[in-house]
């Protein structure tokens, strides 16, 4: 059994807790069996996919199956339903799937892609009820796979009143963190264009062994590879393991995401907004290196050219998945036309349809339910133009 103490009030599923009262999980008879022929595999049908052909730089190209496969953690947010407060004073909490790298597969999904996500939960309800979520998202989740001895992530987010907000997370261990590379579904892998993840499953082993074999097999078949850090500062052991283990895969990416705020903690608080500055992290092979400025927008580098995007203005409700959105935007688009790094003209129209899908998921609570439509980003766009 793994128990929650929680210090303050809050609801799940219209059930009310009292102020620190246990809240615990565990495996009992009325549990619903899996909705899977059997875990840690999921069964699923298999999505048609047809061999690629490398270009001229390396990068494998795939115009008939430009699939995304997004690797790392999915866990559970727990987001306030009122902003501004401090999560003891919080009266509830609404139960929203979450994590990088499956907001990112969903989202690319909910674009009009072809996604894929390869990571670990528990073999509980939580961990079950996130598998469907995928598949209702038409997210691939063959990759997926079931710990029976942890539990799936959780983590509580609080929301200032302008919807920026923090976290506390409950994974010790928690399932996403357990993955081994004998579990990794390379197949999976290397059916990809693009393979994209963060810097959380880095952390602790066997998990972190289990990132670099994928990230491995991935460049090895000629496959993109994509990295958001997605900074989680308490999570790691502390802030300059935290900058070693991010930096540490750097130069294997071809495209990077990063924020300002990520810039300046790596650099231990030089000018994110300073080009120079900037410019250390671009290594000989990155193809894009992209740094996002929230409602501002985004700035771009290559090897030929660098510029800004503007954002979009809306008003914030919560900022959770917004990176996230930003991410499936862009790798939606570069998925279908890698020449996209090329051209800078086509480059910004990208970059301006994920300033796009970023804008639009802040409008809502949560990360995956709030992340947009393709017809809902392009009448953002249309909007904007008109107005």
């Amino acid at each position: 059994m793994a128990a929650l103490h929680s210090t303050t009030a809050f609801c799940l599923g219209g059930v009310a807790l009292s102020s620190r009262q246990e809240l615990s999980f565990r495996s009992s008879g009325n549990v619903r069996p899996p909705a899977f022929s059997c875990p840690p595999l999921v069964s699923i049908p298999r999505f048609a996919f047809h061999s690629k052909a490398l270009s001229s730089d390396g990068i494998a190209e795939s115009k008939d199956s430009p699939l995304v496969v997004c690797f790392g953690e999915m866990l559970i947010d727990f987001v306030p339903t009122t902003s501004g407060l401090s999560l003891a004073d919080a009266p509830a909490f609404k139960k929203a799937p979450g994590g990088a790298p499956a907001n990112v597969a969903v989202g690319i999904s909910r674009l009009g892609g072809s996604s894929a996500f390869i990571g670990k939960v528990g073999e509980d309800e939580f961990g079950y009820m996130l598998a469907d979520i995928l598949k209702e998202n038409n997210v691939n989740n063959e990759g997926m796979r079931f710990d029976p001895g942890a539990r799936t992530a959780l983590a509580f987010v609080t929301l200032r009143s302008d919807g920026e907000r923090e976290f506390m997370f409950y994974r010790n261990p928690s399932a996403d963190m357990l993955l081994e590379e004998a579990e990794l579904d390379i197949d999976l892998i290397k059916k990809a264009k693009i393979f994209h993840y963060g810097s959380i499953s880095l952390i602790t082993e066997p998990c972190k062994s289990a990132h670099i074999a994928a990230a491995k097999a991935a460049k090895d078949a000629g496959v993109v590879l994509s990295y958001d850090p997605n900074l989680r500062l308490p999570l790691w052991p502390s802030a300059e393991s935290a900058r070693e283990g991010i930096l540490s895969i750097w130069e294997t990416a071809d495209i990077i995401k990063v924020s300002e705020e990520e810039i300046a903690f790596l650099t231990k608080g030089e000018d994110p907004y300073d080009d120079a500055v900037v410019r250390k992290f671009f290594h000989p092979n990155l193809k894009l290196l992209l740094v996002t400025e929230g409602p501002d927008g985004c700035r771009y580098y290559t090897k030929d050219f660098n510029g800004r995007v503007k954002g979009f203005k809306v008003d914030a409700v919560d900022t959770t998945g917004a990176g996230d959105a930003f991410v499936a935007g862009i790798l939606t688009q570069l998925a279908k036309n890698l020449s996209l790094l090329q051209n800078e003209d086509q480059l910004r129209e990208a970059l301006r349809f994920a300033n796009a899908c970023g804008a639009l998921t802040v409008k809502e609570r949560g990360a995956i339910p709030a992340l947009p439509t393709k017809e809902a980003v392009l009448d953002a766009i249309l909007q904007s133009v008109s107005s």
